[in-house]
Parts: structure tokens; C-alpha cells; sequence
């Protein structure tokens, strides 16, 4: 039991240590509370089975500052909305950093989604 509850608060003071950036004299942004807000989408084109429509939803109360993608294939984008052709079937794992600015301090949330192309 005691090394299920040191294991737990090791974990826990991890993720509070990890999951904020401050810069001086600013206030600190819950990254993980606002991971929440984040959603990612995405559809493949009714014309092209190998491309792929992403986009990044926010809903939280901060500034959504910048998208940073990575498509799962060694290829990279940026933007809320973006679109990506893959070469060859098979299944990705796109990424988005999303950093997100609120109350003078910033957050980046990397959020996957795995996808599939015929």
C-alpha cells in the first residue's frame, strides 16, 4: 500500500512539474485542464481516399496561439485547418502540438489521433 501511494504522488507531482510553462512574473496555465478544450477532427476526401482534411476545435477561454502537425509519415504542417496527402495505405498517427497563450503565460498540448488510409 505505501508504494502504490508514493507511486501515485511521484505521478501526480510529474505531471504538475511538466504540464505548465511560466515565464517570469506571469501567472500559470493549467495545461491539462485546458487539454480538454482541445478536440481534433478529421475526414478523408470524398474524391481522393489518401488525403485527409485535419482540424483543431478550442473551446477553452484562453488564445489558441499556433498548430504544429505531424502526419505519422515523417511529414509536417501548421495551421488550424490543414489538409495532407499520404503516399501509400496504411495506418498514421498524426499529431498536433496545439499551444494555447492565456493570462500572459502559454501551454502546448500534443493530442493523436490514429488514421487510416486505403
Amino acid at each position: 500500500m505505501k508504494k502504490a501511494a508514493s507511486v501515485l504522488i511521484l505521478t501526480i507531482l510529474f505531471f504538475m512539474i511538466n504540464s505548465c510553462s511560466k515565464n517570469e512574473a506571469e501567472d500559470v496555465i493549467d495545461c491539462l485542464g485546458e487539454s480538454i478544450y482541445i478536440k481534433l477532427h478529421n475526414s478523408t476526401d470524398a474524391n481522393n481516399p489518401k488525403l485527409m482534411n485535419y482540424s483543431v476545435e478550442y473551446t477553452g477561454t484562453g488564445t489558441l496561439s499556433s498548430v504544429k502537425w505531424t502526419f505519422g509519415d515523417g511529414t509536417t504542417g501548421d495551421g488550424t485547418t490543414v489538409t495532407h496527402t499520404y503516399n501509400a495505405a496504411g495506418t498514421y498517427e498524426a499529431k498536433a502540438d496545439v499551444t494555447v497563450k492565456k493570462n500572459g503565460s502559454e501551454c502546448t498540448s500534443s493530442p493523436k489521433r490514429s488514421v487510416t488510409i486505403n
